[in-house]
């Protein structure tokens, strides 16, 4: 019995495992096609400006690049809000310990998630209307504009997905993965702060 019990917790963990280490695959994945974007607007943005120079057409790259800079803000949004690197108000939640920080923090989060689902909602209305009655992009080239709405849907969607990911650690009782350890030394609260990095 007792080892029969002992498998099913060790199957529940690794399930757990398992599905742990595919979201923190899924905010890095969204992290990296961020930062892709970045590189991709970077590519254009350049493109542009020696094109005008010489007298090189870039069709559409106005385009592309506000398509780009969506996807990359984002895209960013989860695997930011995941390392504690999202701007966030504290100053109620700083204050309170125990049993009050808990409450606080799901109500905070309850009514991020019901902000973020509503928004990921109306986002993917708007893919699939554009993909419904075949709106195009308007410009030289010319594109299914649900293309580039894809970027900003899976974006929220991804936020959302951290968002509950979040819920349900804080109501497990654990840290929050985006509340940094306190700093253990003075030189190290200074660097976080020189650093622009969260106190």
């Amino acid at each position: 019995m007792t080892g029969s019990a002992l498998t099913i917790d060790d199957a529940r963990r690794n399930e757990a495992g398992v599905i742990r280490r595919a979201l923190d695959f899924l905010y890095l994945a969204a992290g990296y096609a961020a930062g892709a974007f970045l590189v991709a607007i970077f590519g254009l943005m350049m493109l542009l400006s020696i094109g005008r120079e010489i007298n090189l057409n870039v069709p559409s790259g106005d385009d592309f690049t506000s398509w780009s800079l969506v996807a990359m803000a984002f895209l960013g949004l989860a695997h930011t809000f995941k390392r504690g690197e999202m701007i966030r108000v504290g100053l109620l939640l700083e204050r309170l310990q125990g049993r009050p920080k808990r409450i606080a923090e799901l109500l905070s989060l309850t009514i991020a998630a019901a902000f973020i689902g509503y928004f990921t909602w109306q986002a993917g209305q708007l893919a699939y209307d554009s993909w419904r009655f075949f709106d195009m992009s308007t410009g030289v080239v010319s594109i299914p504009l649900w293309i580039p709405q894809l970027g900003l849907v899976a974006g929220l969607a991804i936020l959302l997905i951290a968002i509950l990911d979040e819920w349900l650690i804080v109501a497990s009782g654990r840290r929050p993965t985006y509340e940094k350890e306190p700093a253990a030394t003075p030189e190290e609260l200074i660097e976080r702060v020189a650093s622009g990095g969260g106190v």
